[in-house]
């Protein structure tokens, strides 16, 4: 069985909102400044200690592992609690997982965002039932763009790579697909500071309800 293997921030969810927020939040609360949520935009799509690296950096914030635990932990704890406050799937997202479910595909997500965040989250949208694979960024001990995390979301779906794609939103997911040696669908909709028809996708999509066809064209 092929698999479509999804991205979850700016991918199947517009998540800005609460990431702007936790981010500020803890931010705030240690003395910096808030970030624009424009550009909170460009540095989501490594997982939260990465975005936190990069809101440290913005305030021109040297930081170590050593320094910067205490805030993740903040971090997590904060957007946990706020985890779905404004998080929606983006528009057709259900209708389109609904579709290919009945057509038969077998369904997965891999994001960089951690477990501890990613099934929570999928919880409260409640679309975990959509998907026979959840991959999050320490499911396997190297995350996106390396190959292993989309090649574990095929494996953990039952499913194999031949037929298998990608759709994802940035240059981490583009890079990951090309990894796993299958094609990428780049939806242009979400957070990357490079436009994705800048990055070589197979195909770009502005909208959910056109994911369909694009699947068609690919296999």
């Amino acid at each position: 069985m092929s698999v479509l293997v999804f991205d979850l921030d700016g991918t199947l969810v517009s998540s800005m909102g609460d990431l702007t927020a936790t981010l500020n939040a803890v931010l705030v609360q240690a003395g910096h400044q808030a970030i624009a949520p424009e550009s909170v935009r460009s540095m989501v799509g490594h997982g939260a200690k990465v975005l936190l690296q990069r809101g440290l950096e913005a305030n021109g914030v040297a930081w170590s592992e050593e320094t910067i635990a205490p805030l993740y932990a903040e971090f997590l704890t904060y957007y946990e609690n706020h985890i779905a406050d404004h998080t929606r799937p983006f528009p057709g997202v259900i209708e389109a997982l609904e579709r290919f479910r009945a057509d038969g595909w077998r369904l997965a997500v891999c994001t960089n965002k951690i477990e501890r965040l990613t099934m929570p989250l999928l919880d409260a949208l409640d679309m975990t039932r959509h998907f026979d694979a959840i991959v999050g960024g320490d499911t396997f001990a190297r995350p996106k763009p390396d190959a292993m995390p989309v090649l574990g979301a095929i494996e953990k779906a039952s499913g194999q790579k031949q037929g298998s794609i990608m759709i994802g939103d940035s240059v981490t997911d583009i890079d990951a697909a090309r990894a796993a040696g299958i094609p990428v669908v780049a939806v242009d909709f979400g957070y990357t500071p490079v436009p994705v028809t800048e990055l070589g996708p197979d195909i770009v999509i502005s909208h959910f309800d056109a994911l369909p066809d694009a699947v068609s064209g690919l296999v």
